[in-house]
């Protein structure tokens, strides 16, 4: 294969991984109805005029699978935390001890597992539409480098090249999405 070819391939297969890692980092922040850190993940809180994540101003523990524990590090940020978690509205109220920040996380319904199992779906699908995104671009990216100079034989090799790695990355979104699905509708 050309040079450019490849590096038309290089930056396909890096946009794909991209996608994963968003998708990875999105369905992390679904909670399956066990307490993990990352459910606070992309919180802010205001820390002196400046917006902080979450995890730079508290410690954040699992004292047990359905609560998460913040202890902030400074006891005047308790109010600033507490209202920066009621407005990510995530779905939990915190409940402040003076010293501690509890969030409990109630036990899904059925009703809730299917809502949460359809919003899974929806971040595979957004995945999806960026996978094949990506495609599209690198597919066009072959079409110059062909009208450029590059033989048709080498341009079909290198948009079967960029169509197998945008079907290994559809399968590993259908495969994150299966185990969400199958860890969010365990009880």
């Amino acid at each position: 294969m050309s040079e450019g070819s490849t590096q038309v391939m290089q930056v396909a297969t890096e946009g794909m991984k991209k996608a994963i890692s968003h998708l990875e980092a999105e369905l992390s922040k679904i909670r399956a109805g066990k307490a993990t850190p990352q459910i606070v993940d992309g919180i802010f809180v205001d820390y002196y005029g400046s917006a902080t994540p979450l995890a730079q101003v508290a410690n954040i523990t699992v004292p047990d699978a359905r609560t998460l524990s913040l202890q902030p590090w400074e006891k005047n940020m308790l109010g600033p935390i507490e209202k920066a978690i009621i407005a990510a509205n995530i779905g939990l109220n915190p409940q402040n001890d003076g010293n501690f920040i509890r969030l409990f996380l109630p036990p899904l319904t059925e009703e809730r597992r299917k809502e949460l199992v359809k919003r899974v779906n929806v971040e595979g699908e957004q995945s999806k539409v960026s996978i094949r995104s990506v495609r599209r671009e690198a597919i066009e990216q072959i079409k110059k480098l062909q009208k450029d100079g590059l033989s048709e034989d080498e341009a079909k090799d290198a948009e079967a090249a960029v169509q197998a790695i945008t079907d290994k990355h559809i399968a590993l979104t259908e495969t994150h999405l299966k185990d969400k699905e199958r860890d969010i509708m365990t009880i």
